[in-house]
């Protein structure tokens, strides 16, 4: 954990715990299966969230968080927690997409590019999101963004013509539509089986931030990355809706302030790493630079049909984000 982490959650649990003191709590113990490896920013924020609440309650609310996909994989969190196997969890929001189209907002291309904008659309988004996440049987506890999504390949490339046949890594909707429209075959990827699927040749290219190249040490296998800028990921924390409404009201406020505090300061850690995991892919040996003319403007065309294409999904929901973005 961070030291800024680290001093967030005992200043939040502090004050918390003070006020924990005369209530009367669950008495509960939670797990919280996360896709991405213990070193990963997500999974180092979730685990001051969980520590903080662990103080904040005095024990009575424990979380254990699982990372890696080691208690459930990726693909399979969301279900879990649905169905009550697991209380809590967290995923990249995009995954569900397939499910209903307003999972994939913060996939629309170019729509957010910065940080800035990210929060804006998340806050555009949040209404229409946790009507959606309540039908699901979730709660919505918060969200943080990936730093901005660049091109990783294993050759230069001049243009979207430099894609055709390459075998895509896709995670999602938006990834995968994104690798036909360029000529790319898509490959279903999780995060945690990225490496082999790399040094076995199972996929050759992807679209991810440089927090992704630095974990899974991608320059073993590539040598590129384009900073297009394409969009800003945003993954969520969820508990399941009869676990969150077995805790006292009292309990349920401290645990939304301390998210509320997760997601600062996941934010602000995923802010400040963009730029140094970007050094640390150059500093093992990969080309990084901005994508050339040609390259961006293919990219950019292949956005603008996905947002035509995200709007017909998403319909009257979709519309309404965007409004409200744009406002």
């Amino acid at each position: 954990m961070s030291s800024t982490l680290r001093k967030i959650a005992k200043a939040v649990a502090t004050v918390s715990l003070a006020a924990a003191s005369t209530f009367s709590l669950a008495g509960q113990k939670w797990d919280m299966p996360m896709a991405y490896t213990d070193s990963n920013f997500h999974t180092q924020n979730a685990k001051a969230f969980a520590e903080a609440v662990k103080v904040a309650t005095g024990g009575e609310l424990e979380i254990k968080v699982h990372g890696g996909g080691s208690l459930f994989k990726g693909s399979e969190i969301k279900r879990a927690v649905q169905t009550g196997q697991a209380q809590i969890g967290e995923r990249i929001l995009s995954a569900h997409a397939n499910e209903s189209a307003v999972f994939g907002f913060d996939s629309v291309p170019f729509l957010a590019t910065s940080f800035e904008e990210s929060d804006k659309l998340m806050a555009a988004a949040k209404p229409t999101f946790q009507k959606l996440l309540d039908k699901h049987n979730l709660v919505l506890l918060y969200s943080v963004p990936w730093p901005p999504g660049g091109f990783y390949a294993k050759k230069e490339l001049n243009s979207g013509a430099d894609l055709q046949g390459v075998k895509f890594r896709s995670y999602n909707n938006a990834t995968a539509r994104m690798a036909e429209l360029s000529g790319a075959v898509p490959v279903q990827v999780e995060a945690s089986e990225l490496s082999q699927a790399l040094s076995t040749g199972v996929a050759e290219s992807f679209i991810s931030s440089g927090a992704t190249g630095y974990d899974r040490k991608v320059w073993e296998h590539l040598t590129h990355w384009y900073d297009v800028k394409v969009w800003l990921p945003r993954n969520y924390v969820f508990v399941n809706k009869q676990a969150w409404e077995s805790l006292d009201e009292n309990t349920q406020n401290i645990v939304k302030g301390l998210a509320l505090m997760a997601e600062k300061a996941g934010t602000a850690r995923s802010e400040q790493l963009a730029g140094w995991y970007i050094e640390q892919l150059a500093a093992h040996g990969m080309n990084v630079g901005p994508a050339g003319e040609q390259l961006a403007a293919d990219f950019k065309k292949i956005g603008d049909t996905m947002t035509k294409e995200w709007l017909a999904q998403a319909g009257e929901e979709g519309q309404a984000i965007l409004d409200a973005y744009r406002k």
